[in-house]
């Protein structure tokens, strides 16, 4: 399969399935060995995050703020929240309206069992979110981004997709290549890219295993060949 060029995550499903048909005929008594016990998985490695770069996140803003009324603030809060501090969908579906009192440049997020992290909040983001608070109904629920049908209930994560969806419309951005999960991850690539530190991402992130985080080092490649050159003494000198 290799030979043929076949993806390893094709290779690995082939390989469970022949292990499976293996087993069932050792169990039958249709065979006294199993062929495929001594077979090694294929390395699957894990795939590259993807992002959007900074122009298509610019696009993207200018399209959000475009949109009049309630409906749009609502949603150009909504894309600068997700892109300004790389929240899960989950989290900011479940943002409460306390968590952003008035000229706060903070946000208190609450994660995945039920970590709260705290993330910095950017003037943009800021602003963004005190024009949706003007006009955000129904005024008596306590989610940030109320539901469609009521204060009682948050903004569904499929409500989220597909604004964003829409809005990379009005953007000419794919859709396909949008999502809240893209965005987090433009999040974290982005900062790496201007000089964050790894630890840092991990924590606004949340993630409790930095090896987690180490996916968006790819971006860091062409950075450090340009420090290197700058910064090292032998790097200007040819052997």
């Amino acid at each position: 399969m290799a030979d043929r060029g076949l993806a390893p995550r094709t290779a690995a499903r082939r390989l469970s399935a022949l292990r499976q048909f293996f087993h069932f005929l050792v169990e039958d008594g249709r065979r006294k060995d199993d062929p495929s016990h001594g077979l090694d998985s294929p390395k699957l490695g894990r795939p590259l995050p993807k992002y959007l770069g900074e122009s298509a996140i610019d696009k993207l803003l200018v399209a959000a703020r475009a949109v009049e009324g309630a409906k749009g603030r609502r949603d150009e809060a909504i894309l600068e929240l997700l892109y300004a501090t790389g929240m899960r969908v989950s989290e900011l579906c479940s943002l409460p309206v306390a968590s952003v009192a008035r000229g706060q440049a903070t946000l208190v997020v609450r994660g995945k069992g039920n970590k709260e992290r705290m993330i910095p909040l950017g003037l943009p983001a800021c602003r963004a979110v005190e024009v949706w608070l003007e006009l955000r109904q129904p005024k008596a629920s306590r989610w940030l981004f109320p539901g469609g049908r009521g204060a009682n209930k948050p903004i569904s994560r499929d409500a989220v997709t597909l604004l964003l969806k829409k809005l990379a419309v009005a953007a000419g951005v794919p859709p396909s290549t949008l999502s809240p999960h893209v965005l987090r991850h433009s999040f974290a690539s982005h900062l790496l890219a201007g000089g964050a530190d790894l630890r840092s991402v991990q924590q606004m992130l949340g993630h409790a295993d930095i090896a987690t985080t180490e996916i968006y080092t790819h971006v860091l490649e062409d950075r450090l060949s340009s420090l290197v050159k700058s910064a090292h003494p032998l790097a200007g000198k040819k052997g």
